[in-house]
């Protein structure tokens, strides 16, 4: 197996309708740090480091100046829905592994060409565009577009395989005005995949297979779902990983747990920041995420550990609450706690919507069916856009602070 990215003799690269020329071969040992954004820029930048096989990050913002990457890695950037985005370092060859087990999984051929909708500093889109042009692939990058030429330039293209996440998919769904029936293959990671959302997708892409991945930047790939998964499920294992699910003493659960992973995908360390739930143990790598195996071996996931919030005495996860109300309700929400003198804390809800005294007391209603009193959010907010993260994922650091400017 090959240990650096390379373009392949048959891939080609566009930005919208325009083919980005390959950079001459040259040779490169130092870190480069890549503009993410515009992408007049960032691509051509990205071709300059593939042909020159040096390690590279691509960032949004300014990096430290301190900052490295040894040859044969890279850096990518943590999603930071929760705080600041972390660096993380891995091996070029941890990413290769996966884009050999994608090109047999799903049968990936020359003939395919790729949809990438979101930006390269986050590292779904990043991989995809390398997946692409690593296979002999071609790679259309649309994240400057609007979702209507998005759908467009998928059309116009004849894109057969479209990753994203589910923000940029729903957004694609509204803005697309027609099926898009060249797709035969939508690979959906970043979040979970509300059933409002899956209906448009299978709707708007009719000749599609849907696959949901769950993983994260640390881990790459962790489960897979497919038609036969479970609704509420992430999926089984991804080929080539082992999962362990440990309780609070460390020891195997057959309940909720820690989820701890060990591939041949996971990252080497961080470069810029840190994260007290990520932890080593025996070759395994945990994020601080939660959750279950069922007896089939589909992985449910309750949340992430940072997130878990004490209600009078109860452990409570908010993506549970979210999910809930995107299954009941088909809307885009998120879900904060809020300080309480007497429990410790209560939820409430942001909906991203028209304002609707009716919707709001049916999410509450349906909430306290579903989980009780005390769990169910004490009050429904709305917005008319949830604020985003380049990653497409929702920033709750802002939606708190919004948050505390309402009345």
């Amino acid at each position: 197996m090959q240990d650096r990215f390379v373009w392949h003799d048959a891939a080609r690269l566009f930005h919208g309708t325009q083919e980005v020329p390959r950079a001459p071969m040259s040779h490169g040992t130092l870190f480069r740090p890549l503009p993410a954004t515009p992408a007049a820029e960032a691509l051509p930048a990205l071709t300059a480091a593939l042909a020159a096989c040096a390690p590279f990050c691509l960032s949004d913002h300014a990096l430290p100046a301190n900052l490295t990457c040894p040859l044969g890695g890279f850096l990518t950037l943590t999603g930071g829905a929760s705080g600041q985005p972390k660096a993380v370092r891995r091996s070029q060859s941890s990413w290769i592994a996966s884009f050999d087990v994608n090109a047999a999984r799903f049968s990936l051929r020359p003939a395919d060409s790729v949809a990438v909708l979101g930006q390269l500093s986050h590292s779904l889109s990043l991989y995809a565009v390398l997946e692409a042009l690593h296979l002999g692939l071609d790679a259309h990058f649309l994240a400057d577009q609007s979702p209507r030429s998005q759908a467009a330039l998928i059309a116009q293209a004849g894109a057969t395989i479209l990753y994203a996440t589910p923000t940029q998919l729903r957004l694609l769904a509204r803005g697309a005005r027609g099926p898009l029936s060249s797709l035969r293959l939508v690979l959906c990671g970043g979040g979970a995949l509300d059933p409002a959302t899956r209906t448009a997708v299978e709707a708007l892409c009719p000749n599609a297979a849907l696959h949901v991945f769950y993983g994260a930047a640390e881990t790459s790939f962790i489960t897979l779902a497919d038609a036969q998964t479970p609704a509420g499920s992430v999926g089984r294992p991804y080929p080539g990983v082992a999962l362990r699910l440990l309780d609070e003493a460390g020891d195997p659960t057959s309940g909720v747990g820690e989820i701890w992973v060990r591939s041949p995908y996971l990252f080497k360390g961080y470069a810029m920041g840190s994260s007290a739930d990520t932890r080593w143990r025996d070759g395994f790598v945990s994020v601080g995420e939660m959750g279950k195996l069922d007896a089939e071996g589909n992985l449910w996931i309750s949340g992430r550990r940072q997130r878990m919030v004490q209600i009078a005495d109860q452990l409570v996860f908010p993506e549970v609450i979210e999910a809930l109300i995107a299954s009941k309700a088909s809307v885009a929400c998120a879900v904060l706690p809020r300080e309480d003198a007497l429990r410790g804390h209560h939820l409430v809800g942001v909906v991203e919507g028209t304002e609707s005294a009716a919707l709001a007391d049916r999410i509450i209603a349906d909430c306290r069916a579903a989980v009780g009193r005390l769990v169910a959010p004490r009050r429904v907010y709305f917005t008319q856009s949830l604020p985003l993260l380049p990653s497409g994922k929702i920033d709750l650091r802002a939606l708190s602070d919004w948050l505390e400017a309402q009345p």
